[in-house]
Formats: C-alpha cells, sequence, structure tokens
C-alpha cells in the first residue's frame, strides 16, 4: 500500500509517499480503508521537528494525524465495528507511528474510532475530526461556556475557530469572531454575532468577556486582561511563551488560562457526531488535495489566510 511518510524534518519537501506492507489488526484494532485526511498544526509541527521528543528521531515517520474512510478488517475482541462501516478517528497524537492517517490503510485500536457522521462525505468528515473535537471540548469541558455568555474566538477562520464559532453559537453564547476582515460573511453565516479584524482590531479595544477561545497563542496576556470577572480563557495554540502565561495564571489572579491536548477517544466523536446529525456543527473546507499533492496541502496550510480546512482525500491505484 502506499503511505505518507517522513524521510526526515524540514520543510514540505520531506514528504514521501512510500510502499509499505498493509498492517493487519490486532487483538482490539480496527483495519480502516482511508479515504481522506487532513492538515492540522500537529502535523506541521511533527514534520518540522518540533515534537521530536515524542516523534523521535527514527525514520520514517507516517504523517497524518486525523482521518476517515471504511473499516476494512477487525482484530479479535472489536464487536462495535463491522467491515464496511464508515468510520472517522485519529491516531493518538503523543506516539510515534511509521504509518499514520495519511496513508491507503491505517490500523487504529477500536476505542480511537467512532462511526462517522452519515450527513457527511469521508472528506469532509476528515475536516471535522480534529477540529471539531478540539473546539467541543474547550468550550463544554475546559471553559462550560454557559447560554448567554459573550465569547471571543481569536484565529476564528482556521479550522478549530470555525467548529468554535459554531458551537459557540449552538450553546448559546454570544459570539465575537476576530478574524481577517474578508472572512466575515463566512463566519457570520456560521453564527458569529460580530466579526472584527484582526488586523485593525487591538485587544485593549473589545470586551470584556465572559469566555476566550484562542487558537492563535500569542499575546495571552492582553486578551487575558479582556476577561470580565469570572471569565475563562483557553488556548488551544501553545507555545513556549503561551505555557509560561498558562502556567503562571494559575498563581495569579481569578482569570486563569486553561489549555489542553485535543486526543478524543469514541465518546468525544460521537458527541461530534451528535452536534453534526442536529445541524449545530458542518464541514468548513477551504482546499481539496489528492494524496499526491499533500506536500501542496502542507504549503497552503503555512501560508494561512484561509477559512476552514485542508482535506487530503485518498484515491485507489492513482498513485
Amino acid at each position: 500500500m502506499k503511505a505518507v511518510q517522513l524521510t526526515g524534518y524540514g520543510t514540505a519537501d520531506v514528504l514521501r509517499i512510500n510502499d509499505v506492507d498493509r498492517p493487519a489488526p490486532g487483538a482490539g484494532e480496527v483495519l480502516v480503508s482511508v479515504e481522506a485526511t487532513s492538515v492540522n498544526g500537529h502535523d506541521v509541527r511533527v514534520r518540522a521537528g518540533e515534537l521530536k521528543l515524542v516523534s523521535g528521531r527514527r525514520f520514517p515517520i507516517g504523517a497524518g494525524l486525523d482521518f476517515a474512510g471504511v473499516v476494512a478488517a477487525t482484530g479479535t475482541g472489536v464487536d462495535a465495528y463491522r467491515t464496511g462501516d464508515r468510520v472517522w478517528g485519529m491516531v493518538h497524537p503523543r506516539q510515534r507511528h511509521s504509518v499514520a492517517g495519511a496513508a491507503e490503510y491505517v490500523v487504529v485500536p477500536a476505542e480511537r474510532l467512532s462511526h462517522a457522521p452519515a450527513e457527511l462525505s469521508s472528506g469532509e468528515a476528515a475536516s471535522l475530526v480534529v477540529a471539531g473535537s478540539t473546539a467541543l471540548i474547550a468550550l463544554r469541558d475546559s471553559v462550560r461556556l454557559a447560554p448567554g455568555e459573550r465569547v471571543l474566538v481569536r484565529g476564528a477562520a482556521g479550522g478549530v475557530g470555525t467548529a468554535a464559532v459554531q458551537l459557540a453559537h449552538a450553546m448559546g453564547g454570544r459570539v465575537t469572531a476576530l478574524a481577517r476582515d474578508r472572512h466575515a460573511e463566512v463566519l457570520t453565516g456560521l453564527g458569529a454575532d460580530e466579526v472584527l479584524d484582526y488586523g485593525s482590531t487591538t485587544s485593549d479595544r473589545i470586551g470584556p468577556f465572559d469566555v476566550i477561545v484562542d487558537t492563535v497563542g500569542t499575546q495571552l496576556p492582553s486578551y487575558r486582561a479582556r476577561l470580565a470577572k469570572g471569565g475563562r480563557m483557553v488556548t488551544v495554540g501553545l507555545s513556549p511563551s503561551a505555557l509560561a502565561v498558562i502556567a503562571a495564571s494559575s498563581v495569579h489572579g481569578s482569570r486563569r488560562v486553561r489549555t489542553f491536548s485535543a486526543n478524543p477517544g469514541t465518546p468525544v466523536l460521537r458527541d461530534v457526531a451528535d452536534r453534526v446529525a442536529s445541524g449545530a456543527l458542518r464541514p468548513v473546507i477551504d482546499g481539496v488535495y489528492p494524496l499526491a499533492d499533500i506536500a501542496a496541502a502542507h504549503r497552503a496550510f503555512e501560508r494561512g489566510g484561509v477559512v476552514g480546512k485542508h482535506v487530503v482525500t485518498v484515491p485507489r491505484g492513482s498513485l
């Protein structure tokens, strides 16, 4: 089978489509015939060598965090899935994989899967695995958004941002989206009550907010200062400076900055699928690339300035 692997750390040029043995599922595992994956910040950070403590220095390393496709086989002890079931899921982000989501087949433990939303194509589903799960955990579990609260989504045009705008709106929040001005129409259509141009809007001129969802990871003290009394802030854009602010906020003051590493299992994936079925969440896709052009998808992600996700499809027999 074909699988995208890293031959070293660096730019998108290190991505290679290699011939590898098709894996077989062990006990409690599922073999998925992958139809689509997407590009996430985690994928780019692994490729650039920023997560060497996890991915290590032995090559090749598999690329692709999430996937959507069809069950090809199951190992012993797996009762929840049958061959032919449409599923979505992700490999473990804190483990090294020689074959990951950007491949024709991938093996994962059954608890890292859920049945994919029937309303979505595999490409649409892949775009929401990480984005939808991250936004849901941030709003529901980390900051516990309540109806009527004022919400700022910073980096609202990205994958997690577009999902957070939709979910915050569906949960009854009054949503302000901070993004490029040219994305205002799309974000309003997703549920934003107000869209502010990040290029001309300084943090000291907005707010206060009850909840801030940050997907950027910079200038956290400035935005933390825009929290109302009892306000909560969560960031998923981690950097060394962001980690320092998070640590300091847990000691000083009541306006704590939270973070987490999205690592959804079956229950969270089911919850995201329910939000899709209810109409509260829909995919937002900026571009679709065949697996052979995954390096172009990585480059587009790094250029930024888009709305939603970059999806990579996995056609059979055309590579």
